[in-house]
């Protein structure tokens, strides 16, 4: 089941300058500040900043809106049986959390989360 869209994350080539702006914006303080990952609680949705390396470094071209879904294998299989291309195949990325993306048929970015 897919659960919407509640992650979006933006990629980054200078941390600091990022984290006052959406600091400002948000009107909150990240509540995870790593060099890998800085993330914002805002309301329901995790809005998040993936630093250089890990975001225009390794392919991220603009943010990112992950859906969240109970079976990430299923919903990546969808996609792909769909017609679109695995970007990142499914990593835990801490705590049981999964993520990967892939593209549609268009070439639009699709990225899904499945938590623990």
């Amino acid at each position: 089941m897919n659960k919407g869209i509640k992650t979006v994350i933006y990629p980054v080539k200078d941390t600091a300058q990022a984290k006052a702006l959406f600091s400002k914006l948000f009107g909150v303080e990240p509540h995870v500040d790593g060099p890998y990952y800085v993330g914002y609680k805002v309301g329901d949705q995790e809005l998040g900043l993936s630093p250089s390396p890990y975001g225009y470094k390794a392919g991220m071209t603009g943010p990112i809106a992950y859906h969240h879904v109970d079976d990430i294998k299923q919903s990546l299989k969808l996609i792909l049986d769909a017609g679109g291309k695995e970007l990142q195949p499914i990593k835990d990325v801490g705590g049981g959390m999964l993520i990967a993306s892939a593209t549609d048929a268009d070439g639009n970015v699709i990225g899904l989360v499945q938590q623990p």
